[in-house]
């Protein structure tokens, strides 16, 4: 008899497992959506806006880089300085592909010593996505560069010059996490720029750092 009963026992519970589990709530389904590395978006539009400063220095040799200086006469210009710092805004968008993105930009920059007076142009951009809103790309571009008292030989009196040629460059951004002041930035903040450009067939050095701002 107690065997009888343990065995109606046993098979009570092997009947009403099945039913107990058919009562449970569904489990909820695993989240499948891809990422970057730095837990954002894989796929979508990013905007941002920066500003920048930093310096260039732009070759003076004859029949090499930017032409030399001159004056009226034809005499080289002592004392002219293809160089000098530089305060530049920048705008544009970046468009993440997972682990990698590509965008573009454009950016407008005044000289504040030295006799650059004014550059502008745009690039495109791809690299890759890594840690905290981190990044590292290159870039290629066209910029155009404008110089302030430049010769008055070869523009007429007009007291400026204005050259145009492809650029390249290399940067990284990083936001403070990834600089380890367990920052204030998620996927959308500050990130702090650093980068190295040149113009034409490197006949510049153009060092740079800001901040961007992104969306």
């Amino acid at each position: 008899m107690r065997t009888f009963k343990l065995a109606a026992v046993a098979l009570a519970a092997f009947v009403s497992v099945p039913a107990f589990a058919q009562d449970a709530a569904p489990a909820a389904p695993a989240d499948t959506t891809p990422t970057a590395p730095d837990g954002s978006r894989a796929f979508g539009i990013e905007p941002y806006i920066g500003v920048m400063g930093g310096w260039e220095q732009f070759d003076n040799e004859r029949n090499h880089g930017i032409p030399q200086a001159l004056n009226a006469d034809g005499s080289l210009r002592r004392g002219y300085r293809l160089a000098g710092a530089l305060v530049q805004g920048v705008a544009g968008i970046n468009v993440p592909l997972g682990p990698v993105f590509v965008g573009a930009e454009g950016n407008l920059a005044k000289g504040v010593s030295g006799n650059i007076n004014w550059e502008y142009g745009a690039a495109g951009r791809f690299g890759v996505r890594a840690g905290d809103s981190g990044m590292f790309y290159g870039k290629v571009g066209y910029q155009w560069v404008e110089f302030d008292h430049y010769s008055a030989l070869s523009t007429g009196n007009t007291g400026k010059k204005q050259y145009g040629d492809i650029t390249y460059g290399i940067g990284t951004e990083f936001g403070p996490k990834d600089i380890g002041l367990k920052g204030i930035t998620g996927n959308a903040g500050v990130r702090i720029r650093a980068e190295v450009n040149t113009y034409g067939d490197f006949h510049s050095f153009r060092p740079m750092m800001g901040l961007i701002t992104h969306f």
